[in-house]
């Protein structure tokens, strides 16, 4: 058996695997991210807003939503329940992600960019941290992309309405 035969041979074994590790890492960074954010709302909102992209208010609205859109993709990935399609809106909203700290790095801004925390402008001094924050997202969205090719992953929900009992089931 030659090792690209091999190497076919064990992705059936080891792709359910993957896929749970990128769901529940993928959930965990939602959950992290909106908790930390959900404590103050206010907060939330003055990130948004220091992108300079929208008006306040709208910045403040979106700002006060974030929070829970992102514990909900959290708690849905977190059980598997519509996997692919929360996989979607996650790669959705981190490339609205990536493209906002892009913005705000060529345009010279100095913000944090409030993605587990308060966010919002930076103090005197401070400098920003916008090329680890775009490759982190990035390296999020291959988490997202990964599920949605392959959304089916043991322990979910999603293989529970299947009927799907063990992983050897798992053949998305």
């Amino acid at each position: 058996m030659t090792a690209t035969r091999t190497r076919a041979a064990r992705w059936p074994a080891v792709r359910p695997w993957l896929g749970i590790a990128a769901r529940l890492g993928l959930a965990a960074v939602w959950l992290v991210a909106g908790g930390a954010k959900v404590d103050d709302l206010a907060a939330s909102g003055r990130a948004v807003n220091a992108y300079q992209v929208m008006p306040y208010d709208l910045a403040t609205v979106i700002g006060a939503a974030l929070p829970f859109v992102e514990l909900a993709l959290g708690v849905l990935l977190l059980v598997g329940l519509a996997t692919r399609v929360v996989a979607g809106v996650s790669a959705a909203l981190l490339l609205v992600f990536v493209t906002g700290i892009a913005s705000a790095w060529s345009r010279g801004l100095a913000i944090d960019c409030g993605c587990f925390g308060s966010g919002g402008q930076l103090a005197a001094g401070q400098a920003p941290s916008y090329l680890p924050e775009i490759l982190r997202d990035l390296g999020f969205l291959v988490l997202a992309g990964f599920l949605l090719i392959w959304p089916r992953t043991p322990f979910s929900v999603d293989g529970w309405l299947a009927g799907e009992s063990s992983v050897e089931d798992v053949d998305e």
